[in-house]
């Protein structure tokens, strides 16, 4: 039990406070008895000095009976034990208690000890050296005495009666006891009563100490103990309640922080190799079906021309051909994913790469009687590119228009010009986080086929999510909260609820909060809270200054794309042709044109025709 920290933190404590109490108590008792007894011993002397007055007068007179008298009426006084008269020899010549007169007593004596063992005179010595606590045996209670010196004064030695020199200046002494039992008993009540009140606030102060030890310090220490054994174990699902924000519950805010990045990094890693094995069955596949196919189509081709006089044959063997050839295709695509890799970019002429690019499906086309209009800017520069890439992009877009356009022929125009672009409307977010340095990126919610910013905003009692447009300018945000966003709504993070709203600082245009991200490598992105506010900036791109691109548009008269498929287009193993596509066709031409720090975009319209632009900027980064 004592490995346990809560344990020990209660021990120390309670230790330290039965300490603190216990010296608080012994000075407190201390001080209770010392001035129980300066009260006695006061009155004690007080009752000396009475003594002396009220019996003055007889003594003068002689009158020793009526002396007698006075001291046997004070010695029947409660709690008062004895009451004395020594004289100079040691004489005891009245006494409360009659069997004592006449008694002579010990000079070495508490009661003589002050008077003779001191060189100073008597008159000299002080109540507290006057005074004596003792104890008639061990088990009787305690007794205090006070001896009071009887002066020789002048209205003494100058009476006729008296025998007194007139040299002698003290006569005697005035010996009272007191008993101490009722201040014994006070001061043992007294001590009772603090051993109680020191009882009862150790084990309140024990008790307080062990619940708030428990809530603020075991519990959150065994929750983050469980929590790594379940990490331990392999759970990276596992989260720790809020803790509040001590150290503590900062400690278990940064544990769920690290098993959720564990969690992403296990599944960026399990995705990672999901698609690296993927992409190694999707070679071997591709490779072990190639061959087979290839002899199918062959033969099936020759028996085709063989049984031209058997239309049942040719019907049979066409399908045959047309499934063999689209197999074919589909084995292309896996082996073009599998084989996506970093591009060995050299200076090439764009306009060389489109043609040999058409030359390659240029018949294709025409047997779908698809016609290629090209509009090439003439005297166009040459730009860093891997061309083989490049190459296979134009392909696949072309036979994609192809496929759109249908049986019933169309056009397929391409154009490429040269073109100056703002860092505005094309700068792409790719990577935001908040303060707290968590990712704001919704892959799974996309603005024109990119991921947004998600922000959860917080108006009132109300909650809801907005997901702001990934490119820098266009101003596509979607605030799908249900509410009316207030002037006074918070705008945080998702995961941490941490506040993305830049402090002292208001939109210039219509004064409302300005949400700031980090983006990393490109500085702070500002941009207005409001709905229907464009305002937004980008220091590190507006700094950057305009840009030199090569776009090429490549624009069909087909059935158009969907606005639900749109955000879609571009994801791995989604497909709008159904059986005849396999949907990874344009995730491979994402990645070729985002590894060469491009963007393409598509716009269409259903009906009408699809148009995908890419840019390629002239400066690429190495």
């Amino acid at each position: 039990m004592f490995k346990k920290i809560g344990f020990r933190l209660i021990f120390v404590v309670a230790f330290t406070t039965l300490i603190i109490i216990g010296v608080f108590a012994y000075f407190n008792v201390k001080s209770q008895s010392s001035s129980l007894i300066s009260e006695v011993e006061r009155h004690a002397n007080q009752l000396g000095e009475t003594v002396i007055s009220s019996t003055r007068f007889d003594m003068m007179l002689n009158q020793r009976d009526r002396i007698q008298q006075t001291i046997n009426s004070i010695g029947t006084q409660p709690q008062i034990r004895d009451v004395r008269i020594i004289n100079k020899i040691g004489e005891i010549i009245y006494s409360s208690d009659s069997t004592n007169i006449n008694k002579m007593v010990d000079k070495q004596a508490e009661s003589c000890y002050a008077c003779h063992a001191e060189d100073r005179p008597l008159e000299q010595i002080s109540i507290t050296e006057r005074t004596r606590i003792f104890r008639l045996h061990p088990d009787s209670n305690r007794v205090i005495g006070i001896i009071t010196p009887i002066y020789n004064e002048k209205s003494c030695w100058q009476a006729e009666c008296h025998a007194h020199p007139r040299d002698q200046k003290v006569l005697g002494v005035l010996d009272v006891s007191i008993s101490l039992a009722e201040v014994d008993n006070a001061i043992l009540s007294s001590e009772w009563k603090i051993v109680g009140f020191s009882v009862i606030a150790i084990l309140s102060v024990g008790l307080l100490i062990a619940f708030f030890i428990r809530r603020w310090v075991s519990k959150p220490v065994n929750d983050l103990l469980n929590g790594t054994l379940q990490v331990s174990q392999g759970n990276l699902n596992y989260t720790i309640k809020e803790m509040g924000d001590d150290e503590i519950g900062k400690l278990g805010t940064s544990f769920n922080n690290m098993t959720k990045k564990l969690a992403e990094a296990r599944m960026q890693l399990f995705q990672s190799d999901k698609m690296a094995s993927l992409g190694r069955l999707a070679a071997g596949v591709a490779h072990e079906i190639n061959n087979p196919l290839t002899g199918v189509l062959t033969y099936s081709s020759f028996l085709l021309k063989r049984t031209k006089d058997n239309p049942e044959f040719q019907e049979d063997l066409k399908v045959i051909v047309r499934e063999t050839i689209r197999s074919r295709e589909i084995v292309k695509s896996l082996l073009d994913f599998s084989r996506q890799s970093i591009p060995k970019k050299s200076l090439a002429d764009i306009s060389e790469i489109i043609d040999k690019a058409i030359s390659v499906i240029e018949n294709q086309l025409s047997l779908n009687k698809v016609k290629i209009e090209k509009q090439t800017e003439a005297n166009l520069p040459n730009i860093t590119v891997d061309a083989n890439q490049i190459q296979q992009v134009i392909i696949n877009l072309l036979v994609n228009a192809s496929d759109a356009i249908g049986k019933d022929g169309g056009v397929i125009t391409l154009i490429t010009k040269q073109i100056s672009l703002a860092p505005v409307g094309i700068a792409q977010i790719k990577k935001a986080t908040c303060p707290k340095r968590h990712s704001l990126i919704d892959n799974d919610f996309k603005i024109d086929g990119l991921p947004s910013l998600k922000v959860k905003v917080i108006s009132g009692d109300k909650e809801g999510i907005a997901h702001l447009d990934p490119v820098y300018g266009k101003h596509r945000n979607n605030f799908n909260v249900g509410f009316k966003i207030e002037r006074d709504a918070k705008f945080v993070c998702p995961e941490c609820n941490n506040s993305i709203v830049q402090q002292d600082k208001l939109c210039p245009l219509c004064g409302s909060p300005i949400l700031s991200f980090e983006i990393s490598g490109q500085g702070i992105y500002e941009v207005c809270s409001s709905e229907n506010s464009n305002w937004e900036k980008w220091e590190a791109v507006d700094s950057a200054g305009s840009r030199e691109y090569i776009e090429i548009k490549v624009t069909d008269t087909g059935s158009g794309i969907s606005n639900e498929d749109l955000p879609k287009i571009f994801d791995p193993f989604f497909s709008t042709k159904g059986q005849k596509g396999n949907g990874l066709g344009l995730a491979v031409i994402w990645g070729i044109i985002d590894n060469h720090n491009g963007t393409i975009n598509v716009e269409s319209e259903l009906g009408k025709g699809t148009t995908f632009i890419i840019r390629l900027p002239l400066s690429q980064q190495k």
